[in-house]
């Protein structure tokens, strides 16, 4: 199943594509959120179909919003790939390196995003992004993570690198919240569908290529990420997870850094495209 939430920023409408058929949520949630999410949405929504109780809808030319309400929390990991950590000056982490991003970051997956005032340094960076369906809190194992897992997302994880580093104060966060620096979607797409271990992921600004990985690549994985978290902090339905980037982004110095009338186009096997126009 693929959700996703559509129309114009504020009024988003919750839907689910099916074998190729769009329905309207509506019947069942007023949005894709935890408390939708952390119900068993996939049989739900199964039944609500064969009963005939969603509509089919055609939200062709709408706008996709961000494919979850504003979450709880965004955690984030950083250097989780080897090429990456190089580029950033940095051996691969032991240890999986966290940070967070304010929950007010989140836009649709083709907004426009306003470059922040004073910025000299604003960077791009594809990740796939875990959306938690199920609380997760001191898991057993990687193995329990699985269970916990709503879906996956694409997620940019724009960042300020002069905020985030130079003038940081030694936290990362500074440089990771400007309004607009967590474009989502456009689907939530349910486990069954993709298989996140190994993913290929790229991105591209004014059409020419900047990255191109595959999830295969991290350093941490996705059951690993969730169960490890769960050790130090309680996941919630919701919660957004991004799960770091590959090589070639701007701050490996190989790349300008973002000004006015870029583009930037993002994309993961299996969950679809964003595309950012940055003013």
């Amino acid at each position: 199943m693929r959700f996703a939430r559509r129309g114009a920023a504020g009024a988003e409408k919750p839907v689910v594509v099916v074998d190729n058929t769009t329905y309207d949520l509506r019947p069942l949630t007023a949005d894709i959120d935890g408390s939708f999410l952390e119900t068993d949405v996939r049989a739900r929504v199964s039944e609500a179909i064969d009963s005939g109780s969603l509509p089919v809808v055609d939200p062709e030319g709408e706008r996709f919003g961000a494919p979850i309400a504003r979450p709880s929390a965004i955690y984030c990991v950083g250097m989780n790939y080897a090429a990456h950590a190089a580029e950033s000056g940095s051996a691969p982490p032991e240890n999986l390196v966290m940070f967070m991003k304010a929950p007010n970051t989140i836009a649709g997956p083709n907004d426009e995003v306003a470059i922040p005032r004073n910025s000299s340094k604003t960077d791009w960076e594809v990740e796939l992004a875990i959306v938690i369906g199920k609380r997760a809190s001191y898991l057993d194992g990687p193995e329990r993570s699985a269970e916990h897992i709503a879906g996956f997302t694409i997620a940019n994880d724009l960042s300020e690198r002069e905020w985030q580093i130079e003038i940081s104060g030694g936290q990362w966060c500074k440089g990771k919240s400007g309004p607009g620096f967590s474009p989502l979607g456009p689907w939530l797409v349910t486990p069954d569908e993709v298989d996140a271990a190994k993913l290929r992921l790229r991105s591209f600004v004014n059409g020419e290529p900047r990255q191109d990985s595959s999830t295969s690549d991290l350093i941490f994985d996705v059951d690993y990420i969730v169960w490890h978290l769960s050790q130090f902090l309680m996941l919630e339905p919701g919660d957004v997870i991004m799960t770091g980037t590959p090589e070639g982004v701007a701050l490996s110095g190989r790349f300008p850094y973002l000004k006015a009338g870029d583009v930037v186009e993002l994309d993961i096997e299996g969950l679809g495209a964003q595309k950012q126009v940055f003013a």
